[in-house]
Order: structure tokens, then sequence, then C-alpha cells
């Protein structure tokens, strides 16, 4: 067995790429990679949560916000799936409550 299958994938990783029926968009190499580089954003981006926290910005949900904002750019190289996916990990390592969901567009008036 190769080391590539004992990575431990989450449910909450699995559903970005699972369709309505709980199928994977991508085959599972490709998942299992992007799982490692947001599983490896996520931990990177700690220590600099924490600065913004202690230095800058004192609250949470703040912090959470413009890294979320930061990770949506197509510069940054994750889809708006994984990056919602990312900063809710960020917020399971910190032990901060997870952001809030985005607002619903409001319906456009006729």
């Amino acid at each position: 067995m190769s080391d590539d299958n004992q990575i431990f994938i989450p449910p909450s990783f699995f559903a970005v790429y699972s369709d309505a029926r709980q199928r994977l968009s991508e085959p599972i190499g490709v998942v299992r990679e992007r799982y490692e580089i947001c599983e490896d954003l996520a931990s990177h981006l700690v220590g600099h949560a924490q600065i913004q926290h202690h230095t800058e910005v004192p609250v949470e949900s703040e912090i959470l916000r413009r890294i979320h904002a930061g990770l949506a750019t197509p510069e940054a190289g994750v889809s708006a799936a994984e990056a919602g996916w990312i900063v809710q990990r960020l917020a399971e390592l910190l032990g901060w409550p997870g952001p809030e969901p985005a607002p619903a567009p409001a319906p456009a008036e006729d």
C-alpha cells in the first residue's frame, strides 16, 4: 500500500469535491493532492492569524474574513470552495468560532 493511501481526508473536504449524489467530481488522486495543499495552507496561516489577532485586529471574525478575501482572489490558486474550507479549518486549528456564512445575494428588483 502506498503512503498516499494513508492520508485521512475528512468528510468536510470530500464535500468540496462531491456533487449532490455524493460522487466525486475529480479523481481521488486530485482530491488527495488538493486536500494536502489546503491543509498545509490552513496550518501555515495559523501563525499569521495569531499575529494579526495580537497586534492589529483583535476581532477573530474580521481576521477570518480578511484571510478569506485574500484566498478568494484568482492569484491565491485555490477555488472558492477550497477557500471556504481553508478558513473553516483555520478557525478549527485556532479554536475560534467558525466564520459567518456569506450573506445570500439580494433578489434582483424589477
